[in-house]
């Protein structure tokens, strides 16, 4: 104990090696097949090659989507750079396709290292320099945060982590200038990549104020997060927001939310300098300076007020609503909610312990701040799923924090039934293991013959490999086309094939979306016939049994798409031939 205490630094190599092993074994057939299972690690992908093909900087539209302008996407370069830099430094080596492989595998794990720094600094700090084994234990139990790192995974997720594991890093630094500007550094990059975490960034940049109030020595943390915070959205908003991107939008860190930033970071650096004085004027000067902030913001960015993507009610109708991760944890089935809800819990109540027990201490400021953040984060889950990585990230600490004050004790005990079998049990219990042993409980006779009736509704199709490079192979033998396709195939479409589409799961792709929607869903063929007049497609793409081919059967039983599975296929289409184990259907257009 005293060595991992004292070489806490070769652990960490240690530890990070062994889990990109870990990592590169387990994924290695997804990588030996580049199986990008997510349209967002595909269109990733395709924003990578663009810019490497002579794309220019600043231009992120995706000209292979949503024709005839292209796909207006709204994110930023920054997570491009580590894939594009790989991918130079390998394409000499071992040629294209590989070093594609070795770019979409290293790239993800590369976020890894920051994130569980991160993770090990907080742990000395707060719960003991020896704890930070059990808060690296229960990170590897983390698995929905966890699958943001593995390789392929290389869309932004897994980096935004690690800014919010480096944020609460920063908070659990005894050094307040050092921990400021770490917090405002990693808060400035997380909201460069997007804006998925600004609650709890907000949360977390609100915490540091608070500090300051209830203690006038917290100024040099404020000060430093406060101008880092300034300088890092500057930097991030100058040097790689795109053209789209610095328009009055607000979906990202626009002018809108970089206008914001700096009038707060302002704000924050002129109380800094005032003279401290008493508790309760600091409390009347930081709510002054938030009533300043709320109304600028309402009465420059009214629109910003709802939602960030301001989608139309047809599109969060048709589209929105149906995607999984905006859907409440409380619509999954029971196992998945469950093995995803647990460690945030476990966390949250674990953080709660912590900051209570730490009372009066230097570390009671970071453990409340950290229960304040894991409750938000678990309590988002109620909203939407997507809050799933994020919950669990934070709820590490406060389980780390329960598991460094049992475990030992149980471990101490004279009975060997209680060291090993009562330590393995408290540890599933707080790691969340322990939800995933209940999910292993067989499922019903029933739900299995449902199960299985769902799989083969569709005729025998095999939906999973329409996205397999073999099955895209065919489709990249034909002349290069505009495809009108299903909107989550899309992607995967314009990455691995020189082919185009009409839509794209995006919401500032909402129009061609729409022009999906209507095409597939209405009874009549012809609309789907304009709409492939309309964006210059010459073909029309099906993956029968395609996840998103069960919205249109449950929602449309007689629209065009299902007229097409039972062979009702007006004068206008001709099919296209394909090998025979092809998993697509395919027609051109000829009118």
């Amino acid at each position: 104990m005293a060595w991992i205490e004292r070489r806490w630094r070769l652990v960490f190599v240690l530890l990070f090696l062994g889990v990109c092993v870990y990592f590169v074994g387990y994924k290695w057939g997804q990588i030996r097949w580049l199986a990008l299972s997510d349209t967002d690690d595909n269109m990733r992908l395709a924003q990578v090659q663009a810019w490497l093909h002579g794309q220019g900087w600043f231009d992120l539209r995706q000209h292979k989507l949503a024709p005839p302008d292209g796909l207006n996407i709204h994110w930023s370069r920054i997570v491009d750079l580590p894939i594009a830099g790989l991918l130079l430094i390998f394409r000499p080596l071992v040629g294209e396709f590989t070093a594609v492989r070795i770019a979409c595998a290293v790239a993800p794990m590369l976020a890894l290292a920051p994130a569980l720094w991160a993770v090990i600094l907080t742990a000395r700090r707060i719960i003991h320099p020896r704890a930070y084994p059990i808060a690296f234990a229960v990170l590897m139990c983390a698995q929905t945060s966890l699958f943001m790192w593995m390789p392929l995974r290389i869309d932004h997720h897994g980096w935004q982590l690690a800014m919010l594991a480096l944020v609460v890093a920063g908070l659990a630094d005894r050094d307040g200038r050092r921990g400021g500007a770490t917090a405002g550094l990693a808060t400035a990059v997380s909201l460069g990549i997007g804006l998925e975490l600004i609650p709890l960034m907000a949360l977390a940049g609100a915490s540091i104020a608070l500090r300051w109030v209830w203690d006038g020595g917290e100024t040099a943390r404020m000060r430093a997060y406060a101008v880092t915070l300034a300088g890092g959205c500057a930097i991030a908003f100058g040097g790689f927001a795109s053209h789209d991107n610095r328009a009055i939008v607000c979906d990202v860190l626009s002018p809108v939310w970089l206008s914001t930033l700096l009038l707060t970071a302002a704000l924050l650096t002129a109380l800094s300098f005032l003279p401290a004085g008493a508790r309760a004027l600091r409390l009347g000067l930081l709510l002054l300076a938030g009533a300043i902030i709320a109304g600028f913001f309402v009465a420059s960015f009214p629109q910003c007020l709802g939602r960030p993507e301001q989608i139309s009610p047809e599109l969060e109708k048709l589209w929105f609503v149906n995607i999984r991760e905006v859907k409440p944890l409380y619509t999954k089935p029971w196992r998945d909610a469950l093995q995803t809800g647990w460690l945030p819990l476990i966390g949250t109540i674990g953080a709660m312990i912590a900051a209570i027990r730490a009372r009066g201490s230097a570390r009671a400021p970071a453990w409340i701040s950290i229960a304040l953040l894991s409750l938000v984060a678990t309590l988002g889950l109620f909203w939407q799923s997507r809050f799933g990585p994020q919950a669990q990230l934070m709820g590490v600490y406060g389980a780390a924090a329960m598991g460094w004050l049992l475990l030992p004790k149980l471990l101490d005990s004279g009975s060997s039934l209680v060291r090993v079998g009562g330590t393995l049990a408290a540890f599933f219990a707080l790691s969340g293991q322990m939800a995933s042993f209940i999910a292993m409980i067989p499922k019903p006779a029933k739900q299995e013959r449902r199960d299985k009736a769902d799989a083969t509704r569709n005729g025998g199709s095999r939906p999973g490999r329409c996205s397999t490079i073999p099955a895209l192979a065919q489709l990249d033998k034909l002349p290069a086309a505009t495809m009108l396709t299903f909107i989550d195939l899309g992607p995967r479409l314009i990455t691995m094939t020189k082919h185009s589409a009409v839509a794209g799961p995006y919401h500032r792709n909402g129009e061609a979306i729409l022009d999906v929607q209507h095409a597939f869903r209405a009874a009549s063929p012809e609309v789907a016939h304009a709409v492939m007049e309309k964006r210059g497609a010459t073909m029309l793409l099906l993956c029968p049994g395609m996840a998103e081919s069960t919205i249109y059967r449950a929602r449309a039983p007689h629209g065009f798409y299902m007229q097409l599975i039972d062979g009702k296929v007006p004068a206008w289409l001709t099919p296209v031939e394909l090998p025979e184990n092809s998993p697509y259907r395919l027609w051109r257009r000829i009118g």
